[in-house]
């Protein structure tokens, strides 16, 4: 990180007034396209046009309970599916249940998804965090996500909705998914799941999540998940990266959008330093399982998917990466109405599959049959 880059990212939990009253005094319909980057394919330019008619505030200008009801992507993408009058058959699983899982020190609220069974063995678990910047969206916001995964994995899902800010600040999403991941490793056999075959998924701030539960895992002799999947994960502090600059504008998510979301979950600058927060910077990655990454061109975490892939495969992790181009973050979850989506949740879920039916290899320590695991503190 640069000097001048990393006194931006300093800045960001102090408040950045002016960029905030600026656009709190700007026209959320003024002539700004639906795609500033004009590099949108057909289907996802037509999905944004849709987003735009949905008249959408800058939640840079907003509140955080505000930011909670303003319409969504997600919800751009239903009227967009009912447009195509597309009812997406391809989302069909066998069940879903809402849940609490009994964590310490708060329950969370989780949705346990069901494929249809091929066998009436127990079936592997993905234990999958939603985006939103650790501020706004929840389970509901992301099912598509979690619906798809669950389908072409051909395993559970147990979604999570943890604590956001501005109410609970960092660290609590980062230790509520923590403690999330060791309560479904040590609960996966009550739910019908393989608790040797359990894996890790999340999106934008829930890929920050999923990645550092697997190093909490690792750090904490919690089981490790055997794979993880992140998709346009939060990795990094630097604004000034080229994706940044080029995507500062972008829809849906933008450089003032993030600032906001930073300003709303830490608790000041020095949160920054955290290597949670900067995987890119000072974590260590050495020692994690497999990652899937995702990531959209038209994004300004696009440059960070990158400098993450390669920091992972420096430290000895095998990574498999792709970027999606002409779509933009949160495409993931639109299947219903971009064909992009459908290719990425295909890859995923195809990988996710290889490494599930990889044999399990037994620590040498470890009974046969057994499956080491210790209570981690919560």
């Amino acid at each position: 990180m640069t000097p001048v880059s990393r006194r931006s990212a300093l800045m960001l939990p102090l408040g950045l007034a002016a960029l905030t009253t600026a656009c709190a005094q700007q026209d959320p319909r003024m002539a700004m396209p639906a795609d500033p980057s004009g590099r949108a394919d057909p289907e996802q330019r037509a999905l944004l046009e849709t987003l735009a008619r949905l008249n959408p505030r800058p939640i840079e200008a907003l509140s955080a309970a505000e930011a909670r009801r303003q319409p969504s992507y997600s919800d751009a993408v239903k009227a967009r599916a009912l447009e195509l009058a597309n009812t997406n058959p391809g989302r069909v699983i066998g069940s879903q249940e809402d849940i609490t899982i009994s964590t310490l020190p708060t329950p969370l609220r989780a949705r346990l998804y069901r494929p249809i069974p091929a066998h009436n063995r127990p079936l592997p678990l993905i234990v999958y965090f939603h985006g939103g910047g650790w501020v706004i969206s929840d389970i509901d916001t992301y099912d598509a996500s979690a619906r798809a995964i669950c389908r072409l994995s051909e395993a559970m899902v147990l979604s999570v909705h943890y604590r956001q800010g501005p109410e609970f600040r960092f660290p609590t999403a980062h230790d509520d998914a923590n403690v999330a991941y060791a309560w479904a490793v040590r609960n996966a056999a009550s739910l019908g799941a393989d608790a040797t075959r359990v894996a890790l998924a999340g999106e934008s701030a829930g890929g920050n999540l999923a990645l550092n539960a697997a190093t909490y895992a690792r750090d904490n002799r919690v089981p490790a998940p055997i794979a993880i999947a992140a998709i346009y994960p939060v990795a990094g502090v630097d604004l000034d990266t080229p994706s940044y600059r080029e995507f500062a504008n972008a829809k849906p998510l933008n450089r003032p959008m993030i600032e906001w979301f930073v300003r709303n979950y830490t608790r000041g600058p020095q949160d920054l330093q955290d290597p949670r927060l900067d995987l890119i910077g000072k974590a260590n990655l050495a020692g994690l399982p497999p990652v899937v990454l995702v990531n959209a061109e038209i994004d300004p975490l696009a440059s960070d998917g990158t400098r993450l892939a390669d920091k992972l495969r420096a430290n000895g992790v095998v990574v498999q990466h792709t970027v999606y181009p002409g779509v933009t973050h949160e495409f993931f979850g639109a299947d219903a109405v971009l064909s992009k989506a459908r290719q990425a949740q295909e890859f995923v879920g195809a990988e996710m599959r290889r490494f599930f039916e990889a044999p399990v290899p037994v620590p040498p320590s470890a009974p046969r049959g057994r499956v080491p695991m210790r209570r981690p503190a919560m």
